[in-house]
């Protein structure tokens, strides 16, 4: 009898014990859980420590309640411009309501796949109000913080907090890179060729003032040497003047020197009487080498070569 209740002491204990240990159960600092009653969600607890539950009727759903990233493959978006980008995003979220998570996706599947829908059309709304230059060269925090503030209030039907998005590459597709690169070639070639008739423009005028200033500087040369030499000769005529006036027959004689060097420098044939133009080359015929007479070779009709 004795061991009849001894048995049955120990099967009470073992069921209590396992009652215990289906009704306790701990909640760690980083994960958040959802008592589920027959498939019907009853209450969520977020405070870490030991918590009990109805054994074998209700179920405790596990959920992180650490910072999680979602990494979404490259979409394309269209920009103001027209302008197709591939842009390249992640986001990093939480879940902060697990009763209304679980309501809404369940799990984490559904909530990425919902995460997806949400930054896709947000990120593509944004951006479709910049220019191509503006989403590449401009503010990107001031863009990004667009797409999360509106993003989450999207996210928060689902018990889902978005707490930050980033791009991380925004490229061209593959198939507007050569348009793009063959826009830009021609831009810089009309920029170059631009460039160059300004410059030519420029170096005419340039030319064309040095040619004026050249010819400006050349005539006042001239003008000076002209006036210079003008001087000289006027001083010279006036030295000679000078010179001549003070001996009237030195300067007869001395002018009729230079006529006979101009006169004898070529074959010439000269008439002329000997007592006129020849007359101071009389009685110098017998400095004649040839034995001949000067003043007989240049007399009164004779010729002279």
């Amino acid at each position: 009898m004795k061991l009849q209740l001894l048995k049955g002491a120990t099967l009470l204990v073992v069921a209590l014990l396992a009652i215990l240990f289906q009704s306790a159960f701990t909640v760690h600092q980083v994960e958040q859980v959802l008592i589920v009653q027959l498939g019907k969600p009853i209450r969520p607890i977020t405070e870490p420590g030991l918590h009990f539950k109805i054994p074998f009727i209700q179920e405790v759903l596990s959920f992180d309640r650490r910072l999680l990233i979602f990494d979404q493959d490259p979409q394309e978006v269209l920009s103001s411009d027209k302008k197709n980008l591939k842009v390249d995003n992640y986001a990093l979220w939480r879940i902060v309501d697990p009763l209304r998570y679980f309501q809404t996706v369940r799990h984490e599947e559904g909530a990425t796949s919902r995460l997806s829908d949400i930054i896709y059309s947000n990120i593509r709304e944004v951006l479709g109000q910049y220019t191509m230059m503006e989403i590449v060269a401009g503010s990107r925090a001031d863009l990004v913080t667009r797409i999360r503030d509106q993003a989450n209030q999207q996210a928060a039907q689902y018990g889902i907090e978005i707490v930050d998005v980033r791009i991380q590459r925004t490229d061209l597709p593959p198939e507007n890179s050569k348009a793009v690169f063959r826009r830009m070639q021609t831009e810089r070639e009309r920029q170059a060729k631009t460039y160059r008739a300004q410059g030519e423009e420029e170096a005419v005028k340039i030319r064309s003032h040095a040619a004026r200033e050249r010819e400006v500087l050349l005539a006042n040369a001239y003008k000076e040497s002209q006036e210079l030499r003008g001087q000289g000769d006027a001083d010279a005529t006036r030295i000679y003047a000078d010179a001549y006036r003070r001996d009237p027959e030195f300067y007869e004689f001395k002018r009729t020197l230079d006529a006979y060097e101009k006169a004898f420098s070529k074959e010439t044939t000269l008439l002329l009487e000997s007592n006129g133009f020849f007359r101071y080359l009389q009685g110098m015929h017998s400095m004649d080498p040839k034995g001949g007479a000067v003043g007989n070779r240049l007399s009164g009709a004779g010729r002279s070569e």
